[in-house]
């Protein structure tokens, strides 16, 4: 489905392996530091816990409220979750999982 979207290009793959190739959680704090901003990097912390909220059954109020991000942005996390490549579903099943092992 990337392909449909444009985004698969060498340069993706490369940051894709990137991000693949990341061990531990210190790994990931040096890399993303480098990588993003403050700003990008605290957008998509807050996209991400969006997208568990509304997978949760949580309102765009309930959610503006807590992650203090606009009702434009939920709107779109839920077009993707809802017609989207299945993304946010997939990373955040599995951190459930992990969590309960």
């Amino acid at each position: 489905m990337p392909e449909k979207h444009g985004i698969k290009t060498p340069a993706t793959d490369e940051l894709f392996r990137a991000v693949l190739a990341l061990e531990t959680m210190d790994d990931c704090y040096a890399f993303f530091e480098d990588l993003c901003t403050m700003k990008e990097l605290a957008d998509m912390a807050q996209r991400l816990t969006a997208a568990r909220m509304l997978l949760q059954g949580n309102t765009y109020e309930q959610i503006v409220k807590s992650v203090e991000i606009s009702t434009a942005t939920i709107s779109r996390i839920n077009r993707c979750i809802q017609y989207g490549a299945g993304g946010y579903e997939r990373v955040l099943g599995r951190i459930a999982a992990k969590a309960g092992e």
